[in-house]
Order: C-alpha cells, then sequence, then structure tokens
C-alpha cells in the first residue's frame, strides 16, 4: 500500500511542477529569478519522477534530489541579491555558499558509494547528517526570505516561502528518523509524495509579474484549495492515527480505531462549523495572503445583489442594513434615520431591539457626522478619555453596549440619510484604512438608495394628492352646477309658488339634487368606485326627456329627436349631459330654450345640445375648451367639458364643438349605435 502511494503521490507531483514548468517557460528569460524558479520547478519535476519511477534509496534520485535543492537555493538568492541595499548582503551570501558546499559534499559522498558499493554503510550515517544539516540551514534561509524579502515584495513571495518551508520541513523530519531510527520510513515518503503534490499549487499561483514576485490569488479559489488540502491532511492523518492503533492495539482495536475516529470527526465538525473560526480563517487568509483585505469585485457584487434582490418581503431598510453589515462580517446592525434635527431608531437587522432605548432623539450625533461625513469607530470613543469630537457626539447607550462597534455615516448630495450602526464582528479587531474606504463608499451608494427611496414615497404621496385633488375638482364643479340649479329654483318659486305642477317639479329637483349630493360627498373617499353600470344599450331619448325634466324648473329645455339606442353608461351620460345642459344655461339668455335632440350620424347615435347664447371664439376652442381649469365665464371652473370629453372616451365615444361669437354653442355626442335587433329587446 506504502509503494502504491509513494509511486502515485509523486508521479502527481512531477506532473504538476512539470507543467507549472511549462507555463513558465515564454517568459523565463526576462528576468533571473523566474529563470531561477523555471530551473527550480524542473529539477523538483525530474527528481519527483526518479523517485516515483525508480526508487528513493537510488543514487539518481538522491542527486537528483540534491540538484533540486541547489536549484531552489539559486532561486531564494536570486530574490535575496536583488535588494542591494539590504543589511549583511555579503554574510548571507556566504550563508548561501556554505549551504551549497554541503549540497555538494552530500552529491559527492553518494557517487563514492555508487562507485564503490563496500564503503556505503560507513558513508550512509554522514549522508543522513548532510542531508540534515541542509534542511535545517534551507529553513534558516527560508526564514530570512521572508524576513527580508516578502514584506518588501508586499506578499508575493509568501506562498513560496510556505511551500519552501513544507518541502524541506518535510526532508528534515525523514532524516531525523533515518538517523535516529537507522531504519527506511516508507511510510513518510508516502506521505512526502502526497504532501509535494499539495504543495504544487501553492508554487503555480505565485506569479512573476514586471520584473517582481507578486501573487494574484483568486480567494474563493484560495479558499477551496485549502480547504481540500485540509481534507486530504485530515484523511491522511486519520489513516496514519488508524493504522498504529491497529498495531498497538491488541484485541481491541477495532474498538479503539471506532471511538478514534468517531470523537475527532465530531470534534473536527463542531470545530469547523464554528462562525468564529471561519471569520479568524478569512482575516488571516486576508492578512497574509493577500494585498488587501477586501476582494472588492466579489463584496460589490453580494452588496448589489442584496439591495437591489429583496429575499421575501424584507423592506429596504433592512436590507441596506444587512448590505452595510455584510461587508465586515457584522452579525447585526441597526438603521438610524433621521427624526427632525435628530436621528432616531428605524429598522434592525438582527439587533436585539430590548438593549435598545424607548427614545433616542441624537441631534450632536447627527451634526458631527453630517458635518464630518467620517465614520466613528465607538471601541477608540471608549478607549480614549480625552473628549474629542467622537466622544462629545457619540450617545452613552452607544458606548454601553458592547456589540455596538462603529457608526456609518449615510450622506447623499451633503445631506445626510442616516447612519448604520454595526455590530462587532465574530473576529474583534480594529478598523483600518480599507475598512473605512470601502464603508464609506457603501455608505454613500446606501444613502442614494434611500434617497431614491424617500423621493418615490413623497411622489406617490404627491399622486396621491394629484388625484385627490382631481376628483376635488370635478365634484366642485358639480356642485357648483347643483347650487346654480338650486338658486334658479328659489328664483323662480317666487314668481311660480303657487302653480301646482311648478311645486311638484322643484320637489323632484330638491330631491335629486340631494340625491346626487350624497353621491359627490362619497366620491370624495379614496376608496369610492364612481357610481356607474357597465355599457349596455340606453334609449337615447327617453334619457334626455329624464335630464331634460330635472332642468326645466330653471331654464326652458326642449328635447326633440326619434328612439335611438346606443351602448352607454347611463349614469356617465347623464352626468356627462348635465355639465354641457348647465353650460348651454349659462351661456343663454334666461327666455331663450335650450335644445337636447337625438339624431343617427352612420353607425353612430348623437346627442346634439345646442344653445343661442354668447358663443365662443375658435381661439378658445382650439387651445382652451377641453383644458382643465379654463373657463371663459367669470367665477368658472373649466371642469365641464374636460370632464364631458373624459366620460364620453370612457363610453367609446367623443365630444365635437362648433361656435360663434353671438349666435350660440353646439355640442355633439357621438356613442355606438347599438344593433337594431337589440331595440326590439330594450323595449
Amino acid at each position: 500500500m506504502a509503494l502504491t502511494i509513494i509511486l502515485w503521490g509523486h508521479a502527481l507531483a512531477a506532473l504538476l511542477f512539470c507543467m507549472i514548468a511549462l507555463s513558465q517557460l515564454r517568459d523565463a528569460t526576462t528576468a533571473l529569478p523566474r529563470l531561477t524558479f523555471v530551473v527550480a520547478l524542473i529539477a523538483t519535476a525530474l527528481w519527483a519522477l526518479a523517485v516515483a519511477g525508480i526508487d528513493a534509496r537510488d543514487v539518481t534520485a538522491r542527486v537528483a534530489e540534491s540538484l533540486r535543492n541547489l536549484a531552489w537555493l539559486g532561486f531564494m538568492f536570486a530574490l535575496v541579491r536583488r535588494d542591494r541595499d539590504a543589511p549583511h548582503l555579503r554574510a548571507i551570501a556566504f550563508v548561501y555558499g556554505a549551504v551549497v558546499l554541503i549540497v555538494l559534499a552530500g552529491i559527492g559522498i553518494v557517487l563514492v558509494a555508487a562507485i564503490d558499493p563496500g564503503t556505503a554503510p560507513q558513508l550512509d550515517s554522514a549522508r543522513v547528517l548532510l542531508r540534515m544539516m541542509v534542511a535545517v540551514s534551507a529553513l534558516v534561509l527560508v526564514h530570512h526570505l521572508y524576513a527580508a524579502v516578502a514584506p518588501r515584495a508586499r506578499g508575493g513571495i509568501r506562498l513560496v516561502v510556505i511551500a519552501l518551508a513544507g518541502m524541506w520541513g518535510m526532508d528534515f523530519v525523514l532524516s531525523g528518523i533515518r538517523y535516529a531510527t537507522d531504519g527506511y520510513a516508507v511510510e513518510l515518503i508516502a506521505v512526502r509524495g502526497v504532501a509535494m503534490a499539495l504543495l504544487a499549487p501553492l508554487f503555480a499561483i505565485a506569479v512573476l509579474r514586471n520584473g517582481d514576485w507578486t501573487l494574484r490569488l483568486s480567494r474563493s479559489v484560495a479558499w477551496q484549495s485549502l480547504s481540500l488540502a485540509g481534507v486530504v491532511l485530515y484523511l491522511l492523518m486519520m489513516a496514519l492515527a488508524t493504522s498504529a492503533i491497529a498495531a498497538i492495539g491488541g484485541d481491541n482495536a477495532r474498538m479503539a480505531q471506532t471511538a478514534f475516529v468517531f470523537g475527532s470527526t465530531a470534534a473536527t465538525l463542531t470545530l469547523v462549523s464554528s462562525p468564529w473560526l471561519k471569520a479568524w480563517t478569512k482575516v488571516k487568509l486576508a492578512k497574509h495572503l493577500f494585498r488587501h483585505r477586501y476582494d472588492y469585485r466579489a463584496e460589490w457584487i453580494r452588496f448589489t445583489d442584496t439591495l437591489g434582490k429583496p429575499e421575501g418581503a424584507v423592506a429596504l431598510d433592512a436590507r441596506v442594513v444587512k448590505a452595510v453589515a455584510d461587508l465586515t462580517d457584522s452579525p447585526a446592525g441597526l438603521l438610524l434615520v433621521p427624526d427632525g434635527a435628530a436621528l432616531g431608531i428605524g429598522a434592525g437587522w438582527n439587533w436585539d431591539r430590548d438593549t435598545l432605548p424607548a427614545t433616542a432623539g441624537e441631534e450632536a450625533l447627527a451634526r458631527h457626522i453630517a458635518t464630518d461625513g467620517r465614520i466613528v469607530e465607538l471601541d477608540s470613543v471608549r478607549a480614549t478619555g480625552a473628549v474629542t469630537a467622537d466622544a462629545a457626539s457619540v450617545p452613552q447607550w452607544m458606548l454601553d453596549l458592547p456589540e455596538a462597534w462603529a457608526v456609518v455615516p449615510l450622506v447623499h448630495l451633503d445631506r445626510l440619510q442616516g447612519a448604520i450602526l454595526l455590530a462587532r464582528p465574530p473576529v474583534d479587531r480594529a478598523l483600518d484604512w480599507e475598512d473605512f474606504d470601502l464603508l464609506r463608499i457603501a455608505g454613500r451608494q446606501v444613502a442614494s438608495y434611500l434617497a431614491e427611496a424617500r423621493a418615490q414615497e413623497a411622489l406617490a404621496e404627491g399622486e396621491r394628492f394629484d388625484e385627490f385633488n382631481r376628483r376635488f375638482a370635478f365634484i366642485l364643479h358639480d356642485i357648483k352646477n347643483l347650487v346654480s340649479q338650486l338658486t334658479l329654483t328659489a328664483r323662480n318659486a317666487e314668481r311660480h309658488a303657487d302653480n301646482p305642477e311648478f311645486r311638484a317639479d322643484m320637489i323632484a329637483t330638491l330631491q335629486d339634487s340631494a340625491g346626487r349630493m350624497n353621491d359627490l360627498l362619497a366620491r370624495l373617499s379614496q376608496h369610492h368606485s364612481a357610481r356607474g353600470e357597465d355599457l349596455r344599450s340606453v334609449e337615447m331619448l327617453q334619457l334626455i326627456e329624464r335630464v331634460a325634466a330635472r332642468r326645466r324648473a330653471q331654464h326652458p329645455v326642449v328635447t326633440k329627436g326619434t328612439a335611438a339606442l346606443a351602448h352607454a353608461d347611463p349614469v356617465r351620460l347623464e352626468q356627462l349631459l348635465g355639465h354641457l345642459l348647465q353650460n348651454a344655461i349659462e351661456a343663454s339668455a334666461p327666455t331663450d330654450p335650450v335644445t337636447i335632440a337625438v339624431g343617427r350620424d352612420g353607425d353612430a347615435v348623437t346627442i346634439d345640445v345646442i344653445d343661442h347664447g354668447c358663443g365662443m371664439s375658435p381661439a378658445f376652442l382650439r387651445d382652451k375648451l377641453f383644458k382643465p381649469f379654463v373657463s371663459s365665464k367669470p367665477g368658472g371652473f373649466g371642469i365641464g367639458a374636460f370632464e364631458a370629453r373624459q366620460l364620453a372616451q370612457g363610453m367609446g365615444g367623443g365630444v365635437s364643438v362648433t361656435s360663434r361669437e353671438g349666435a350660440g354653442t353646439h355640442f355633439r355626442i357621438s356613442l355606438a349605435a347599438t344593433a337594431p335587433h337589440h331595440m326590439e329587446q330594450a323595449a
């Protein structure tokens, strides 16, 4: 089993290192570190291939291992000598030279033992001791490389340093066990092959760019790769542990193996599922492997998705808080909304509202963050005893909440839209410049969302007022018509009160006016649907006679025409005729009758309202007649003709007009005629 793992582990490592080297051959001559890097990759691939294809104890594999060490030492020295201002450069070069001599001495011993096999037992201990010295010296040089070069390279070679430390650390363990036990650790060699295959991706993501080493590593790939490596190492450790238990457990080995596997798996799952461990790992990865703390592309995509794609019925205020809190892994957040000149407590996300005060009119905080626009770090306010602008503005209840971490102002176009109070993340840390920059940009974006949402609310409220005003204007116009009708009735009552027919008409007029006023009051409600009926066949002559009868008490009205059916709503049609008839009566002299005539015009039924009053000018007909709130009459509202056209169009018809100044006006209502066979059904 171990030999199989040695074969496949080292073969896989050889394949991976060879692929990495081939991918770097194109630019191998552009810089010395890249050239030595490619040479080291090729040497490592040849060594792994020799171990897999021949044997780790063969002279070819041992020489290949020494050449691999020389190649990596050359790569490290090429990086060190690039910084010619580094202190003790000569001393470091001397150390590298000494280690190279040790490696060459080891090669010499291997070759002598191969030429004269009789000396192999005597030279074997010296060879193993030299391997240990090389491994220890190389680890010291790796530490120097990390301390001297990696910080200057902005993290560019940190993964390479980690991989080299792992490679030589494994060599040191193997050589130490070989020297101490004088045995051949086949299992550890198998582990080394798997480990080298896992270390290959670390070399693969080390890329040379513009003469300097910079690691451009995808965070998701790094996380997944490290997770995979952790799983593989865990399984490998489990296999070694269960093998050791089987060797020393005796009759109870099976039970001990089961207990160990169950207990270690449960402990590992508990540890891995901890939010604190996940947050701690992300912080450490960002700190040691990446140039920036945040993957700005991924964070911004998640940020905009949270704002733009609500889950269920989550309100915008809660989504805003969650979007900002997710950026810093904060488990909760609270929105502070403008309340006059202060900030009040608004929507929250995962925040325990029992810990909040009943009221919070924070005028000082609102003034401070609106003027300064800076993010307030509450831990620094708690730690600073001096009275600063931040300390003077932050309310005491925020400082008393241990989970309160930072206050992010939401400013849009120099106007404060609110603030977000963030809870402390699972891994407590101080805010740095990246946090401030990201939260400041996110705060501005969130503020624009809130400002737009509030503008939309104000617009919707204005539209509701406009609708109410429009409905009120129509109703007010109808009330004016009713008042005019009642005024004329009262005036005529002085002359015709003794006439029984007039009294009957007057009572009918009063009852109709009272009913219409109740309907008008009901129409003021925004939940009221206009009283009406579905469009149906309506006998026009009967309808106009009914409308004229209600108005004859105030003015002479003449009806004429022939029976005709039209497709209409009788309630809306009576309202339409009422508007036009009222306008005609007001434009006519008291003794001049107004005529309502029913006729046909092709497939349409027409209703003509004709008066001989003052008439209207062509300019007024063209530009102002059907415009709301424009009237030619003193005290007029300018609603009647506009609403008449709206009502006619709602029934699929229209209103046209002809008029001459001093000669009168002729309004024509056109409605769709009902088919002839419907007339018998209507009759």
